[in-house]
C-alpha cells in the first residue's frame, strides 16, 4: 500500500468511492479495477493484507452496477440493454433500488421552475401578496420536486434535502436572509404553506390507499407483496418503501 495523506479528490462508480492516488494505509487496491478503495467501502471484515492480492471491490464483482452498460438476452435474438438508472414517466430509476438519483433530479428540475419565474416577478414581486406566491409556489414549483415521491422510500438525507431546497426558495419570496435568523415555521406560516416533508407524507398515504383499494389480482397490488429470491448481502438492507408506509402509519 501506498502511504501517505489521502487526496481530497475522489472519484463516485455507483456504491463505490474510489480514492486518487496518495492514499493511506486504510485503503486497498483492487485487483480488477485497479482504483483504491476505502476500507468502509470495502465490506472487508477483519485484516485487510490477507486479501490484499486478491480483493475485488463490490462494483466490478456486480457487472450490472460496474459497467453501466451491458446487454441481456431474453430469446428471439433479442437483447436488451441494461442500464445502472434511467429516467421513466418522469422519475429516476436506480438499479440500487434507492432515490438519491430520483431526489436530486426532481430538486434540479424544482430548482429551474423556480428560477424560470423570477424574471416574471410571479414569485418575488412586493406587490403580489406572501399568500398568493405561496399558492402558486405550491402549484409550479413544489408540484414538479414531488413528482413521482409517492413510491420513494426516503431516507432522512433525502428529506433533509428536500426541506434545504425549499427553505432556501422560501427564503428568497420572503426577502429574508440566513443571518436574519428567522424560524422556517415562520416563513411557511407567512406564504401559507406546510412543510415539504409533510405533503410528502401525504402523497405517499394517499397512493397506498389506491394501491389497498385495487383487486387482489391486481399487478400493482400484487408487488406490494413481493418476495426477491436469493441470499441478502451482509448488512442491514436497504430501506424499503412499504417499510417508509408503515412507519406513516
Amino acid at each position: 500500500m501506498q502511504s501517505g495523506r489521502s487526496q481530497c479528490r475522489r472519484l463516485q462508480d455507483s456504491r463505490v468511492v474510489y480514492v486518487g492516488r496518495g492514499v493511506g494505509s486504510n485503503s486497498i487496491r483492487c485487483a480488477s479495477y485497479q482504483k483504491w478503495v476505502h476500507r468502509k467501502c470495502s465490506g472487508i471484515k477483519g485484516s485487510m493484507y490477507k486479501v490484499l492480492k486478491s480483493f475485488i471491490c463490490r462494483g466490478c464483482s456486480n457487472h450490472v452496477i460496474s459497467t453501466g452498460h451491458t446487454s441481456v438476452d431474453i430469446g428471439a435474438s433479442a437483447n436488451l440493454e441494461v442500464e445502472d438508472k434511467f429516467c421513466y414517466l418522469g422519475d429516476m430509476m436506480s438499479v440500487d433500488g434507492d432515490t438519491d438519483a430520483a431526489v436530486e433530479a426532481r430538486i434540479r428540475i424544482g430548482w429551474n421552475k423556480f428560477r424560470q419565474s423570477v424574471p416574471l416577478l410571479l414569485l418575488t414581486n412586493r406587490d403580489i401578496s406572501l399568500i398568493r406566491r405561496g399558492r402558486l409556489y405550491s402549484r409550479c414549483v413544489r408540484s414538479s420536486m414531488l413528482h413521482g415521491s409517492e413510491i420513494w422510500p426516503v431516507r432522512k438525507e433525502n428529506e433533509v434535502a428536500l426541506q434545504r431546497a425549499e427553505m432556501r426558495m422560501v427564503g428568497w419570496m420572503c426577502n429574508v436572509n440566513v443571518t436574519d435568523r428567522v424560524p422556517s415555521m415562520e416563513l411557511r406560516e407567512r406564504l401559507g404553506i406546510d412543510d415539504i416533508i409533510s405533503i410528502l407524507q401525504q402523497n405517499r398515504l394517499r397512493w397506498y390507499g389506491h394501491v389497498l383499494r385495487k383487486e387482489d389480482n391486481d399487478w400493482v397490488k400484487r408487488c406490494m407483496g413481493y418476495e426477491v429470491e436469493g441470499s441478502r448481502p451482509r448488512g442491514r438492507p436497504k430501506r424499503a418503501w412499504r417499510e417508509v408506509v408503515q412507519k406513516d402509519c
